[in-house]
């Protein structure tokens, strides 16, 4: 089994490998090229105001990367999980100072890749560029599909959507992060939950 240090790289390849068609010599040359890294719960991997070095692949625990405002509200602007990559994408492509800060919620085990490593693994795995398109497609259509649910959907809605495309993730932050991340407060949440814990055949 391929691992960096000692955390097994399976997962990312299994991943990669819906995109891509994979050689053993990718593999290797992929498992050779990425860092690995365990957070304690609470621990950052960026914080706003540094340049985010790394992608991460997150092979165990749950992260979130949320914005402060200028009143010092944080919001939550995404979260990830096993099989999920996770950084301040803007800060990662342009090597300037990130916006986001990107935190641990639980123990964590990643993988994680440097933009000059990228680079090389570029030559060494030319597939991967392809790749990496499809993460930035699918990052941009995922921003632009919340951004309008923010303003075309009704808060019941928005908790729906929320419980039908990440089951995984309730049961497993609290509830204020949900909150903060749908844009309402805590209690208002908990209110919508109720009615839709209530009516749970409404949910798609």
């Amino acid at each position: 089994m391929l691992a960096a240090g000692s955390i097994s790289v399976q997962l990312l390849l299994d991943n990669l490998s819906r995109y891509l068609s994979l050689t053993p010599r990718d593999a290797e040359c992929i498992a050779a090229a990425v860092r690995p890294r365990r957070l304690r719960r609470r621990q950052l991997v960026v914080q706003a105001g540094d340049v985010c070095l790394y992608e991460s692949f997150v092979v165990r625990g749950c992260l979130r990367a949320y914005y402060t405002d200028a009143n010092g509200f944080e919001h939550n602007i995404l979260f990830a999980v096993e099989d999920w990559w996770i950084a301040d994408l803007a800060s990662f492509l342009t090597q300037t100072p990130a916006t986001l800060h990107v935190e641990a919620l639980e123990n964590c085990e990643l993988l994680q890749l440097d933009r000059d490593t990228l680079e090389c693994l570029y030559g060494e795995v030319p597939t991967l560029e392809g790749y990496l398109r499809i993460l930035l497609q699918n990052a941009f259509v995922a921003q632009q599909r919340r951004a309008l649910q923010a303003i075309s959907l009704s808060a019941e809605a928005r908790y729906r959507r929320f419980r039908a495309q990440y089951p995984q993730l309730e049961q497993r932050l609290p509830q204020r992060h949900i909150a903060s991340y749908l844009g309402l407060t805590p209690e208002f949440l908990s209110k919508v939950r109720k009615q839709v814990l209530q009516q749970p055949d409404a949910d798609s």
